[in-house]
């Protein structure tokens, strides 16, 4: 098997609750420490991230077969401006991306490096990126949410199957050469950088592979509150930067803004004394919404019963947020593109 030089980037902010376990990952990796080396890149912290990082540093430098450490500053505190960091301080063949929350099992790595190795056209790939199941019963609706495809669990990469050409990657390993071709990460994109970058290296002619012998995973947010603002930025994103990469979407991500629109219309209809489309449209959705509902009850561990009874609502409140987000984002958007044409 090809052993690349792998390196490993983390960007965190103040992320000292989860990055003591992703530092116990890297310490099971398989692959061989003398071919990887790890940057660990700090946003301006204000917890204990920064001297975590640098404790490990020092920790594995004494290592048997020692790994390379360096802590870096990102100043401009955004996860771009991080990538970039990495991307200006990265001497491996290939790059490779890890948020500082999640959990990667011992061959990880390793994986990586062999579906790498496939063939010629495998310049950038990842697999499946699942959450971790719920730890108690009252977690379980909130991990549903956000592994189903009805809500957080649409894209490519959060869902298992063969091997295949995808449109986005969450964890992507990434030859050196592609990003050599089509240049750093848009600072000016705060949340939707990853899906910019996915889509230029579309468009120079790279191709994205899905395989599922390697797996990661992620916490999901533990409250409703965290998931539903996320969801509010997302959305709210994606109307932003319409304006800098409007082909780095797919239809999927205005489905919850077009819903909205159609609700807003449909009850403008009820109002008048049109009551079909609202009556249609809610019939419509609910019936999804059962679906959806009753898969994810069947499929999660623990609370069944909890989540047959607080998804429906829940689904419907993450896509009005998401939806409402991209809709407020689009005057911004606008303003900004009328500003720039006047300067």
């Amino acid at each position: 098997m090809e052993t690349p030089m792998v390196s490993l980037s983390v960007v965190a902010y103040n992320a000292q609750v989860h990055l003591g376990a992703l530092l116990n990952d890297i310490r099971a990796q398989t692959y061989p420490f003398d071919r990887m080396e790890l940057l660990l890149i700090d946003s301006g912290s204000s917890d204990g991230t920064r001297a975590m990082m640098e404790a490990f540093c020092k920790e594995a430098a004494g290592w048997e077969t020692p790994l390379t450490v360096r802590v870096l500053d990102n100043p401009g505190r955004i996860l771009a401006c991080g990538w970039n960091v990495a991307l200006d301080a990265y001497t491996g063949d290939a790059l490779l991306r890890v948020d500082a929350h999640a959990s990667i099992p011992p061959g990880f790595i390793e994986a990586n490096a062999r579906a790498l190795a496939q063939g010629h056209d495998r310049d950038v790939v990842g697999g499946q990126v699942a959450s971790l199941p719920p730890r108690f019963v009252q977690e379980a609706p909130l991990v549903a949410l956000d592994t189903s495809r009805f809500a957080g669990g649409a894209a490519a990469f959060r869902n298992a199957g063969s091997a295949r050409e995808v449109d986005a990657l969450a964890y992507p390993l990434v030859r050196r050469r592609v990003y050599e071709q089509v240049g750093r990460y848009d600072e000016r994109l705060v949340r939707t950088e990853d899906n910019d970058m996915a889509w230029r290296m579309r468009q120079a002619g790279f191709r994205l592979w899905y395989t599922p012998q390697i797996t990661s995973h992620h916490r999901a947010r533990s409250t409703l509150g965290g998931q539903l603002g996320q969801k509010w930025r997302n959305g709210h994103w994606v109307g932003l930067s319409l304006l800098v990469s409007p082909r780095g979407f797919s239809a999927r991500h205005f489905a919850p803004m077009l819903f909205v629109l159609a609700l807003l219309c449909a009850g403008g209809l009820f109002a008048a004394g049109w009551r079909l489309p609202l009556i249609a449209l809610g019939a419509v959705y609910a019936l999804c919404d059962a679906v959806f509902t009753i898969q994810a009850a069947r499929a999660s561990p623990v609370g069944k019963a909890r989540c047959l009874w607080s998804l429906p609502w829940m689904f419907l409140l993450v896509h009005l947020c998401y939806g409402a987000g991209t809709l407020a984002g689009l005057p911004v958007a606008y303003r900004i593109a009328k500003k720039q044409r006047e300067e």
